[in-house]
C-alpha cells in the first residue's frame, strides 16, 4: 500500500482516555481559540487568559493543574465543541513530521496511536493531513 493511500483513521482512533489532555508541554491558544473558549464559558476572552492561561515564550498556553490535566479536563474535555487547534488536530502534529520517532513516544500515553506502521508511512500520512489544511 502506497504511502498517500495511509487515511488518518487508520493512524488513530481517540478512546477518549485525556492522555493527550495531560503534560507534553501544554496546548498553546491564539486569539481565535480564546474567543471560542470565552464564548463557549460565557464570559470574556480577558478572563479566560487570566485564569485559564500561562505564557510560554510571549505565547498563551492552557494552564495545567497540579496533576498536570489541562484545566479544562474533568474526566472529559469541557470545552469539546470549541476545543482548540491543537487539541482538534492531535495526534496530526508538526513535530511528528520534524522527528518521526515523536510518533512513538505520544503512542506511549495514547492507546489510540497505532505503531505497527513504519514511521516513514506515518510522517508521510501527516504531512499531508497537515498540508491540505494548510498548514506545512
Amino acid at each position: 500500500m502506497p504511502s498517500d493511500d495511509l487515511k488518518p483513521e487508520a493512524l488513530f482512533a481517540c478512546m477518549r482516555c485525556g492522555g493527550c489532555c495531560r503534560g507534553y508541554g501544554g496546548t498553546y491558544v491564539d486569539a481565535e481559540d480564546i474567543a471560542a473558549i470565552a464564548a463557549f464559558i460565557r464570559t470574556d476572552p480577558s478572563v479566560v487568559v487570566e485564569r485559564h492561561c500561562r505564557l510560554s515564550g510571549g505565547k498563551h498556553l492552557l494552564a495545567q493543574r497540579e496533576d498536570g490535566y489541562c484545566v479544562f479536563w474533568d474526566e472529559t474535555c469541557t470545552i469539546h465543541p470549541v476545543k482548540p487547534l491543537m487539541c482538534r488536530r492531535w495526534p496530526f502534529i508538526e513535530s511528528v513530521v520534524a522527528e518521526p520517532q515523536n510518533w512513538l513516544i505520544m503512542a506511549g500515553f495514547c492507546p489510540g496511536m497505532r505503531t505497527d506502521i513504519p514511521l516513514p508511512r506515518v510522517r508521510d500520512c501527516i504531512e499531508a493531513v497537515l498540508k491540505s489544511e494548510g498548514r506545512k
